[in-house]
């Protein structure tokens, strides 16, 4: 999601004549991978006692030791954040969805008409191969897995797959309501579609084996838009907010916010919102729509 801006029209919609026919052609999917682990600690465990000598520990994720944990495991932990490195960024690019193979950008940007599927070279943020969509579609989530780019589209239900060298279509394949973020946990792929839900798709068949509503000390967290898989934890931008949740896959349970306000100080515009994550090897990424700058950040917990 989404372009308040944007009304699309309600006449009955007709795929291309490639999307027809791998819809009606080819088996969905060949993804098969091992499950990551469901539970990942984002921070080492609180000393003993207090020491003015540097831990030794290293966080799978960017985040700074130098905090010590929250003093309630009831409250979720908050994060901000320090800038390792700003990148150039499409200012042009509707971004809905990011992933990064450690070397080479993978995005999908929106809008009707102007909705597409992009390699992007990190350093200089230009384009190296990109494929736009049917105008009738709104591109959405996209993640990289085996080799394999997917991407969502918004209402039309309809999922694309791509060669991640060559960004060659594959195979298409469907999927229930509307398509906003996407991530997968090394087995299943993970949708979310606006509301506090998120579902497991099997990596076959494309159907959905379970599902988990999100929850903040038992509130609902809805609008959840781009997703990252990191470390046995999902990451979930809250749209039109400057949060990303950390969710557990297992529950749904929040343990942690991470707050990027300021990260963008210009305001660029109503829909130029924080969207777009992406990480690998230690190294998380985060731009948004029409922004500029992509962000390499690293996670600073906040003592309470």
């Amino acid at each position: 999601m989404r372009d308040l801006t944007s009304r699309p029209t309600t006449h009955a919609f007709n795929l291309s004549a490639w999307a027809v026919v791998v819809t009606l052609g080819f088996a969905s999917g060949d993804l098969k991978g091992i499950s990551q682990s469901l539970e990942a600690s984002f921070t080492r465990q609180p000393p003993q006692k207090r020491s003015s000598q540097k831990s030794s520990h290293k966080s799978n994720l960017p985040i700074s030791d130098s905090e010590p944990p929250s003093a309630s495991s009831d409250l979720p932990a908050i994060y901000t954040f320090k800038v390792v490195k700003t990148y150039p960024h499409d200012k042009h690019a509707f971004c809905q969805g990011l992933a990064f193979d450690g070397k080479t950008l993978f995005e999908s940007t929106g809008k009707y008409g102007r909705s597409s599927v992009r390699r992007v070279n990190l350093k200089t943020g230009k384009v190296e191969k990109q494929l736009r969509l049917d105008h009738r579609l709104f591109g959405e989530g996209l993640t990289l897995f085996k080799g394999k780019v997917f991407q969502l589209t918004w209402k039309k239900g309809l999922a694309y797959v791509y060669d991640a060298k060559t960004l060659k279509p594959l195979r298409t394949f469907r999927y229930r309501g509307e398509g906003w973020g996407l991530t997968h946990d090394g087995a299943h792929l993970i949708i979310s579609d606006g509301s506090d839900k998120l579902r497991f798709l099997d990596s076959d068949s494309f159907t959905v084996v379970r599902s988990v509503r999100v929850k903040d000390r038992g509130r609902p967290v809805r609008k959840l838009n781009e997703l990252e898989f990191v470390n046995g934890q999902i990451l979930a931008n809250v749209w039109h907010s400057n949060r990303i949740a950390i969710i557990s896959p297992k529950t749904g349970k929040v343990s942690g916010w991470i707050d990027l306000s300021g990260l963008l100080r210009k305001r660029l515009g109503k829909e130029a919102v924080l969207n777009g994550i992406a990480y690998k090897n230690g190294r998380l990424f985060v731009t948004g729509k029409f922004w500029p700058r992509l962000f390499e950040i690293e996670l600073i917990k906040k003592q309470r």
